[in-house]
């Protein structure tokens, strides 16, 4: 069954920053502050760590970085969707950047994924494609400006993020719609989720971390007092 994801979460991306046993601890430890912090984390994972992530931990929603749309049976070297729901993954990322898809591939990669139950994360490099990927209805769509990810700046101005958040919803009100482009601290964390961002992340702003740890608790603690923010303003 496709998961409910309780909104504001928090998204972590390895990319490749990290591999084996070095992710898994990274993994462990953001399963125990998804925990503390009573928060949904969603762990962005390559495929060769999907299966010991997913073993390991028990609060984490586990998303592959990429999937290919063949069937079972005949085929070399595609990441075999069946293959990432075995290994323990319930979603995928499409489109990122450094991933880039046609709005095409993007469709037939979204309709297998409804096959499986998965989530479906759709990146978005402008506020123009963020909108043509809004009408292939993903669960999620990141509006990042790929001249800033991993830049460490954060989305600027923030009216790109009210603009993306109201053309979005406006198509799909349920899309659930994330910033997370240069986040570094969990100060913009914090601030995007209270300018109405669904939910934030990081990739490069945590691996990169003189303390990747601390920053994944920095950034998850932050959610949590936005979380607890928009409660007390009636907006949660």
């Amino acid at each position: 069954m496709k998961p409910v994801i309780r909104t504001p979460y928090f998204e972590i991306g390895t990319k490749n920053y990290v591999f084996g046993d070095r992710l898994l601890e990274l993994a462990i430890c953001a399963d125990k502050a998804a925990k503390e912090y009573d928060i949904d984390v969603m762990f962005v994972t390559p495929a060769l760590e999907i299966r010991r992530v997913a073993e390991n931990t028990s609060n984490l929603i586990v998303l592959a970085t990429y999937m290919d749309t063949l069937r079972p049976g005949r085929g070399m070297a595609d990441i075999l969707p069946e293959g990432l729901k075995a290994a323990g993954a319930v979603g995928v990322v499409i489109n990122h950047c450094e991933k880039p898809m046609s709005l095409p591939q993007m469709k037939k990669t979204i309709d297998r994924a409804r096959e499986l139950d998965f989530l479906v994360f759709a990146c978005a490099d402008t506020l123009e494609e963020a909108k043509a990927i809004a009408q292939l209805h993903p669960d999620i769509i990141n509006p990042e400006p790929s001249g800033i990810i991993g830049g460490g700046n954060g989305v600027t101005p923030m009216d790109y993020v009210m603009d993306s958040i109201r053309e979005i919803k406006s198509i799909y009100p349920d899309i659930l719609v994330e910033q997370a482009a240069g986040i570094t601290n969990g100060d913009q964390v914090y601030d995007f989720i209270m300018a109405g961002s669904e939910g934030a992340g990081a990739a490069s702003g945590i691996m990169n971390a003189d303390d990747p740890e601390a920053k994944i608790y920095e950034m998850i603690a932050a959610t949590r007092r936005a979380a607890d923010d928009l409660k007390k303003l009636g907006r949660l």
